[in-house]
């Protein structure tokens, strides 16, 4: 299904940007706009030729905005997938009374033979990797001699068991797909494999069935067939059974999962297992933007516990988190804390130190790359041991930080630079052609500008002294680094109405003699303005609204001299 565009695809063409209007904005202030945009560019005020041509091309931008905004389809088109969703072939036979929330469902219907086209080119491949540590050694000392064997003063550190599955997913047709996995273990040298076939079928809107069909060294044959359902918009069940088949004979399981919304961010689970390993569980998870909350119980055989854990999600754009647990039960209680963090666009890096009785003190590292992920238990004692448990914590702490600082971050930085090269490279006729037309645009601004002052002045009101756009530079840490503005002068004064700058929560390179100077980098307005008499300074982020004169805003020169601009 087509998603709707970002914002770097939308800013080339964003036509609230071209006519300076609110995304809310209504008809009245659609046409008061264009009026205005009209009379500053039309052919007939210019005689030389090629101010005409200009004029007659950027009248044409404006006039194209304003038939797509002033027409309600159209717009509704527009607001959700921006320009490409207007040039969809098939939408000349829609009706063109239909509400937005319609024409969205029939975008839809049209984009479905695309993706129907597509799909026998797309597979959803998902893979795990297991390695088992025993760094026991490096804590537990169980033989007295052991200081005399040789090589007694060199801890011993193996790996003891392996685990790796593998998955892919081949979509038969709209409704069916087809699963493929497989999976290796080995444990102190005893392993095995086991393949797996499942056909899935979409049988409604509500539901799904899927039969599966494996076979393995250890376990043998195995049949299982699973059902999804949903009962109500809130309530769903899963079941699932299944046979298999060993030289102890058939063995036949059963699982029923209950699931219910119990409000916006918080499900409800009940689970009844009959067969291998019979147990009926509860659970309450409770997921919100800033943590996620889980508690269980379960009685069962071999295995009765209680669980809950805790994860706090920090808002920052590395998507840190940090976790605990406590699990109690027949077999002992574990406490387990931890964090994950995003490293890179794809990667996820996570540790989890886990202390209990009678398991001891582990170390689990994971990493999830894609849809692939890493993990490697790290066993350090069986015991309760103070050292092991310090060690666990801050060992990885302390090498997450050398790791970010000497690795990690140049990584980051060097695939930053080069996605923003490939960006500009690919972007370069464009931002030219926009460059042109902002020129172009500043030219036939310039007698309009003219009177604009004239009558500003008049009556002591707003004049725009000085405007930048772009890229500044102000940290004395980043002085190695260049500067990126425009002039943007007289367009900010030429939008000066009534002594008053209004400017919308748009990105500003869309706006009349405007262009993006640094694309892909964050950019702000600077602006150096007089009213009343007085020199004002405002800085105003790129997609935030702007309106001047606004004192608590701005910065008022002392003596109307001028502050100096870090532009280096």
């Amino acid at each position: 299904m087509a998603s709707p565009l970002d914002d770097d695809e939308l800013a080339s063409d964003d036509y609230y940007s071209l006519l300076n209007v609110r995304r809310e904005a209504t008809q009245e202030e659609l046409k008061a706009a264009y009026r205005r945009l009209c009379m500053l560019y039309h052919p007939d005020k210019h005689r030389d030729p090629e101010l005409k041509r200009q004029a007659e091309h950027l009248f044409n931008l404006v006039h194209e905005a304003y038939e797509v905004l002033s027409d309600p389809q159209a717009r509704a088109i527009y607001d959700i997938y921006g320009k490409r969703g207007l040039d969809v072939e098939g939408w000349e036979v829609v009706e063109r009374k239909r509400t937005p929330a319609e024409i969205r469902e029939e975008y839809e219907r049209l984009q479905r033979e695309r993706e129907e086209r597509r799909l026998q080119q797309r597979t959803n491949p998902k893979g795990t990797i297991s390695v088992g540590i025993d760094a026991t050694d490096l804590f537990d000392r169980y033989e007295e001699d052991f200081e005399d064997m040789v090589g007694g003063g060199v801890p011993h550190v193996e790996i003891n068991k392996m685990h790796i599955s593998q998955s892919i997913e081949a979509p038969l047709t709209t409704k069916d797909t087809a699963i493929l996995s497989g999976s290796l273990s080995t444990h102190n040298g005893n392993g095995g494999g086991t393949i797996n076939l499942a056909l899935r079928r979409v049988t409604s809107a509500k539901g799904w069935g899927e039969v599966e069909l494996g076979a393995g060294d250890s376990h043998g044959p195995f049949l299982g067939m699973k059902i999804f359902r949903n009962l109500t918009p809130r309530f769903f069940v899963t079941a699932q059974c299944g046979l298999q088949f060993s030289s102890r004979g058939v063995r036949p399981g059963f699982t029923t999962v209950l699931a219910r919304h119990l409000d916006k961010n918080t499900m409800g689970y009940l689970q009844w297992r009959w067969g291998i390993q019979s147990s009926m569980n509860t659970s309450i998870v409770r997921d919100t933007k800033s943590s996620h909350f889980t508690f269980a119980m379960q009685l069962g055989i071999p295995h009765t516990f209680m669980m809950m854990s805790y994860q706090y999600k920090f808002q920052d754009e590395d998507q840190t988190k940090i976790k605990g647990s406590v699990k109690s039960g027949f077999f002992g209680t574990v406490v387990e804390y931890g964090a994950e963090r995003k490293i890179s666009r794809h990667s996820v890096l996570g540790a989890t130190v886990s202390v209990g009785v009678p398991q001891g003190v582990s170390l689990k590292i994971k990493l999830n790359r894609a849809s692939q992920t890493y993990f490697f238990p790290i066993h350090l004692t069986d015991q309760l041991l103070p050292s092991a448990v310090f060690y666990a914590t801050v060992g990885p702490l302390v090498f997450y930080l050398a790791m970010r600082q000497l690795i990690i971050r140049p990584y980051v930085r060097a695939q930053k630079e080069q996605e923003l090269e490939k960006q500009r490279e690919s972007s370069a006729s464009d931002i030219a052609k926009k460059k042109q037309e902002a020129e172009a645009a500043v030219l036939l601004m310039q007698e309009s500008v003219r009177r604009i002052i004239e009558a500003e002045e008049s009556r002591m009101g707003l004049i725009i002294l000085n405007a930048w756009y772009g890229k500044f530079v102000t940290d004395n840490s980043r002085k190695h680094e260049r500067a990126k503005v425009i002039d943007v002068t007289v367009p900010l004064q030429c939008l000066v109405k009534d002594s008053k700058l209004i400017l919308t929560e748009a990105t500003k390179s869309g706006l009349p003699g405007f262009y993006d100077p640094c694309v892909g980098e964050e950019k702000s307005l600077k602006v150096l303005y007089q009213f009343r008499g007085v020199m004002h300074q405002v800085l105003s982020g790129d997609t935030e609204s702007l309106r001047i004169p606004k004192q608590c805003n701005s910065t008022k020169l002392d003596n109307g001299r001028l502050e100096n601009l870090c532009l280096v």
